[in-house]
This record gives C-alpha cells, sequence and structure tokens, in this order.
C-alpha cells in the first residue's frame, strides 16, 4: 500500500516539517527573484519567480494530499473505517417513473 504507515509518527513529523521548510523556502527565493525583476525591469526573472512559486504551491499540495490522505488518518485512528458494503437498504426494489415499466407511465 504505502511506505508512510511503516514510518513511525515521530519521523513522520519530521519528514512533514523538512516538506514545508523546503516550501517556504521556494516562496522565499520566488519573492527574491520578482523583486530582483522589478528592479532590473527584466521580465525573465518575474517569469522565473512565477516558475519557482508554482513549484512551491505543488510541492504544498503533495505535502498535504500525502500527509492527510483519508487511509493515513484512518491508519491513525482520526477516521472511522468504511461501513460494510452488505449492510443497507437495497436499492434494487425501486421501481422508478422511467425504468420503462408501462404501467407506471402516466397519460
Amino acid at each position: 500500500m504505502s511506505a508512510l504507515f511503516a514510518l513511525p509518527a515521530s519521523l513522520l513529523t519530521a519528514i512533514a516539517l523538512l516538506t514545508l521548510a523546503a516550501v517556504v523556502g521556494l516562496v522565499a527565493w520566488a519573492l527574491q527573484l520578482m523583486q530582483a525583476a522589478t528592479d532590473r525591469q527584466e521580465f525573465s526573472l518575474m517569469l522565473a519567480g512565477c516558475m519557482v512559486c508554482s513549484a512551491a504551491v505543488g510541492l504544498a499540495t503533495v505535502l498535504v494530499i500525502t500527509f492527510t490522505s483519508p487511509n493515513r488518518l484512518e491508519a491513525r485512528g482520526l477516521l472511522l473505517p468504511p461501513a460494510d458494503p452488505e449492510a443497507g437498504i437495497s436499492l434494487d426494489a425501486i421501481v422508478l417513473p422511467w425504468s420503462g415499466d408501462p404501467s407506471l407511465e402516466t397519460r
């Protein structure tokens, strides 16, 4: 399934904080590039800053998806396990007006 289940909680916290520090570092670098672009009136630096910032957003998205996935929360006991698919009400016995039964058609 996932290698994250085998790692201890302290190591997972360290990995998450290290990734978060990388995101903050990328955003700081992007802001420096954009400041240099406005100082020098150079479009290429502004474009580079936008690209670095989009990389930081992508890394943050991966961080959130990885560390807050439903399987991860369920393994930690923060989320209830999925319900039994056999339990509940079957919808096979319901007849809908558009199901093609001529006796149910309205005139």
